[in-house]
């Protein structure tokens, strides 16, 4: 029986919040302000190996109604992604990115297939759900450096396997800041980092959509050969505008997007 989609957010949300505790901090600072915080979307990360491509890590959303929004392309990161809504629109967009590997050089090529070889099939099923499986692959901290050194986005995938890379703020809900802009400054004078590549704020109203986002938590993780520190999630924030119809634009800009994918990049 499949986990209902309710819960499975929830236990993405749990797992969110361990691994990146500047979340918790947030939500308190606003909760403390009087809002209560709806959530835009929930991203994911994987490699465009069918056993654990988007397909494979949407089959839990789509079972509960979700469909594809709409496809977006990442030449400089070697990514394609899709976005999935539901027609209840409380339930938040499901954004899952995948690394194109035939894009990479054999070395790196070899270190994911090892890793995604060690994948059982019982992750994949509907009462063990890819997106809530964590890292079900052994992996090393050599291995994480020498992706690192090729892709930040193929080394998260080795430290942390399936999981939320990031929930992020519907701002529009929010009553107690009016803009992003005035929420930036609100969680830099907190001592939250956020993400200043490309400009704190990417996109813009003519665009349809504003996003900023905090850098990664550094966190410890276990690899084959010790425990080291690493980039983990991060919080994102999203403002959304009215198209011309006067519909809330309920999609992604792929320009504002290749600039949050680097919240997670390694600062040494």
């Amino acid at each position: 029986m499949a986990i209902p989609v309710l819960e499975l957010i929830d236990l993405l949300w749990g797992k969110f919040r361990a691994m990146n505790p500047q979340a918790e901090q947030i939500v308190d600072l606003l909760s403390a302000r009087g809002d209560s915080l709806q959530n835009d979307h929930i991203a994911f990360r994987t490699f465009n190996d069918p056993r654990i491509g988007v397909a494979e890590l949407a089959k839990s959303f789509v079972a509960a109604g979700y469909v594809v929004g709409d496809e977006y392309h990442f030449e400089a990161k070697k990514l394609y992604a899709q976005h999935f809504e539901h027609p209840d629109p409380a339930l938040p967009r499901i954004f899952i990115s995948e690394l194109l590997l035939e894009k990479f050089d054999a070395p790196v090529r070899k270190i994911v297939e090892r890793m995604v070889d060690q994948v059982d099939q019982q992750v994949r099923d509907d009462n063990h759900p890819l997106c809530i499986a964590g890292r079900i692959w052994q992996s090393s901290y050599s291995d994480w450096r020498q992706l690192r050194d090729v892709s930040e986005y193929a080394a998260w995938m080795a430290a942390h396997g399936f999981c939320a890379n990031h929930f992020t703020v519907f701002v529009n809900a929010l009553t107690s800041v009016s803009s992003l802009q005035e929420l930036n400054q609100l969680l830099v004078e907190h001592g939250f980092e956020l993400n200043q590549e490309g400009g704190v704020i990417k996109g813009s109203p003519e665009v349809f959509l504003e996003q900023s986002s905090t850098m990664a938590s550094t966190v410890s993780v276990q690899f084959s050969d010790g425990v080291h520190r690493v980039p983990g999630c991060y919080y994102e924030f999203a403002r959304r505008y009215p198209l011309p119809s006067g519909e809330l634009f309920s999609g992604f800009v792929a320009k504002s997007a290749d600039k949050i994918f680097q919240s997670t990049d390694s600062r040494s």
